[in-house]
């Protein structure tokens, strides 16, 4: 038995939702005659409450199409030093749109409206990139899956707002976000301009992401995505299994966080743990003390089937997801328990 914990990536479509691929109708989507694809844009649309949406074979190019519908070259986003647009995008802010990124020192991932104001450029000085955009990253990647208080995005919009920035959520586990905050995808479409939203993390569909915003901006994202090469033919298969995510797997993801604060409980007692970040969500991250080796650690659980991640500097990463079952759960609590050194 495999236990890979290195991501929420690594989940396998379902057999029900093999099922849905298969009766999916299709048509070609570069002619947006895919049904299927529609219903998905549709769909997820509706559930934000935005006017358009469009199906994305990645949440990358979801982001970065979004940083060149709102920017131009010379000009600069405003972001938290961690933030995914930045550190695990292959650098294409500043390929793909000629923009750099004005990196936030904030807390897990998480900047606020002070922060984002204290680093708008003077529009009137001129020896300065003009400030066009500010993202947000909602569950925060490097930050342990930790939820942004929708109060404080409410405030970071009216900063927006008063200084002429667009606004952009990268919501790739905005899922779990909503989920762990009980809170609702329209209290999201009525702060951002755009948001990318992705399918196969948390819920477990095998490819895409789905970037929403006005009709007018969709209608750029489809030829900027036709630039980046993004133009699928027959993707019904793949937006079906969207569909069937967002039907069965949204409400479950529950049970992701409640294992990942399992798993955190029984860290914060073991002698060779320095310290667990607080978890909100299915990302657990945790450091180990100066005097053991975190790649030591990594080869211990691999003999017991359990693969994680390392972040560098004694950090170790762990990702529960829809494949991770109760079994496997229960193995990985007790094999924690019984490692020594």
């Amino acid at each position: 038995m495999e236990i890979n914990l290195v991501s929420d990536t690594v989940t396998k479509p379902t057999p029900e939702m093999l099922q849905q691929m298969f009766r999916a109708k299709v048509g070609d989507d570069v002619y947006k005659q895919d049904p299927t694809v529609i219903e998905l844009e549709e769909t997820v649309a509706d559930l934000f409450g935005m006017e358009a949406a469009l199906f994305f074979p990645s949440g990358t190019m979801a982001n970065q199409t979004a940083i060149k519908l709102h920017t131009n070259p010379g000009e600069q986003i405003i972001c938290d030093k961690w933030s995914h647009i930045f550190h695990y995008e292959g650098g294409g802010a500043s390929f793909n749109s000629g923009v750099s990124c004005c990196l936030v020192d904030g807390d897990r991932g998480m900047i606020t409206a002070s922060q984002v104001e204290a680093n708008i450029n003077d529009p009137e000085f001129y020896h300065s990139p003009l400030t066009s955009l500010v993202s947000i990253e909602n569950t925060t990647n490097k930050g342990g899956g930790a939820c942004y208080d929708i109060e404080e995005l409410k405030r970071i919009r009216q900063v927006c707002h008063d200084n002429g920035l667009r606004y952009h959520l990268d919501g790739a586990r905005l899922w779990n976000a909503l989920v762990a905050k009980r809170q609702h995808p329209r209290q999201y479409g009525e702060l951002f301009d755009t948001i990318s939203v992705c399918l196969s993390k948390g819920l477990g569909a095998p490819v895409g992401s789905v970037l929403l915003g006005s009709r007018e901006d969709m209608h750029k994202a489809l030829r900027i995505r036709k630039i980046f090469g993004g133009g699928m033919r027959q993707a019904g298969y793949l937006a079906a299994a969207g569909l069937y995510a967002l039907q069965h797997h949204v409400g479950r993801l529950e049970e992701d966080h409640r294992r990942a604060r399992q798993i955190g409980s029984v860290l914060k007692e073991l002698p060779w743990v320095a310290k667990v970040e607080p978890v909100e969500t299915n990302i657990l991250i945790f450091s180990v003390k100066p005097q053991y080796n975190e790649n030591a650690i990594i080869e211990k659980l691999k003999q017991k089937n359990i693969f994680i991640s390392s972040m560098g500097k004694g950090k170790l990463r762990l990702v529960t997801h829809l494949d991770y079952r109760e079994v496997m759960h229960s193995y990985v609590l007790e094999s924690l328990q019984k490692m020594a050194f």
